[in-house]
């Protein structure tokens, strides 16, 4: 059974355990899937602020992206611990022979590599529900701005942890272009991030 399949307080059980996996990575990518599903909850609840058909429209489509975005990271939650998973076997295998020290080199980087890149789609997709939730902040039932907060700053969470993992597995990357590749697209995301989480406090009634 997959981690995101397990039932929850098994899931807690598995994030206090000893064992490296699930780790942070997992828990960003958790974190933005129950932000992005109160998103989408919101967005579907009666007597929302939309007064045009146009509104309702918009609404209804963010709701729908938040809900996609939410499955997509709950399978992040997966993918994270067995990207991480590669890493430590990677730094298993045998270094005895200069043939076996050159292909584990190039296991680990294929794995470093690996570990980065999911992160970075939990950073991507955080951001995606994030531009929706300034819509559901603008359009949603007022009554429910508090679960839109929280929506929001889970979000927030989520690329604010991936990041964290994804910095921390640039430091062993040996292409430096890749490493200031993703870096760069990793800031760019947070700024992203950033200015969507302000768009949809600033809709959200005092």
């Amino acid at each position: 059974m997959t981690l995101s399949q397990q039932p929850f307080t098994d899931l807690l059980r598995a994030f206090r355990s000893p064992d490296p996996t699930p780790g942070g990575g997992s828990a960003s990518a958790l974190a933005g899937a129950v932000g992005a599903s109160l998103l989408a909850m919101v967005a579907a609840l009666p007597k929302s602020r939309a007064e045009t058909e146009e509104d309702a429209r918009r609404l209804r489509a963010a709701g729908e992206r938040c809900a996609a975005v939410s499955d997509r990271l709950a399978a992040l939650i997966d993918e994270d611990s067995r990207a991480y998973d590669d890493v430590v076997a990677a730094f298993k295998l045998p270094k005895t022979s200069d043939a076996e020290k050159s292909a584990r080199s190039i296991r680990v980087q294929e794995a470093l590599r690996g570990a980065t890149e999911v992160p970075l789609d939990v950073i991507r997709t955080s951001v995606d529900a994030l531009e929706q939730g300034a819509v559901v902040a603008e359009f949603g039932n007022p009554n429910a701005r508090s679960d839109v907060q929280v929506g929001l700053e889970l979000l927030g969470a989520a690329v604010r942890g991936a990041r964290l993992n994804v910095d921390i597995n640039l430091e062993t990357v040996k292409d430096e272009a890749y490493v200031t590749a993703v870096r760069e697209e990793a800031e760019t995301l947070a700024q992203a991030a950033a200015r969507a989480q302000g768009r949809g406090r600033g809709y959200l009634p005092r």
